[in-house]
């Protein structure tokens, strides 16, 4: 069993040592299914990207931008919001920590 408060501080102080201001840990891969916790530090992003066929993110701790061409959407600490089936990015206006639950085909 994960502790995700502990798998969130300690990528929170590895994303604040990083030189990209970053730091994931794949928690759970059993396709189809995987979870991921990203940590993010205040000003840093995640490029737009793909989006897999299902996802949704849980912010953890902070506060993160989902950005998408059908309009942005801030996200505070305990939010669970769908990741948008089109391509997104997410920015940290906080130093931040998702956990990030996918399904992949």
């Amino acid at each position: 069993m994960d502790d995700l408060n502990a798998l969130a501080e300690e990528h929170l102080t590895a994303a604040r040592a990083s030189a990209h201001g970053r730091s994931a840990h794949l928690l759970i891969q059993e396709p189809p299914l995987r979870q991921t916790v990203i940590a993010l530090t205040s000003g840093s992003a995640l490029d737009e990207h793909n989006a897999p066929p299902a996802a949704s993110l849980l912010v953890l701790r902070g506060t993160v931008r989902l950005t998408a061409g059908s309009g942005d959407t801030e996200l505070p600490a305990g939010t669970l919001h769908p990741v948008p089936q089109e391509r997104h990015g997410l920015l940290a206006l906080q130093d931040a920590v998702v956990l990030l639950t996918a399904v992949n085909d």
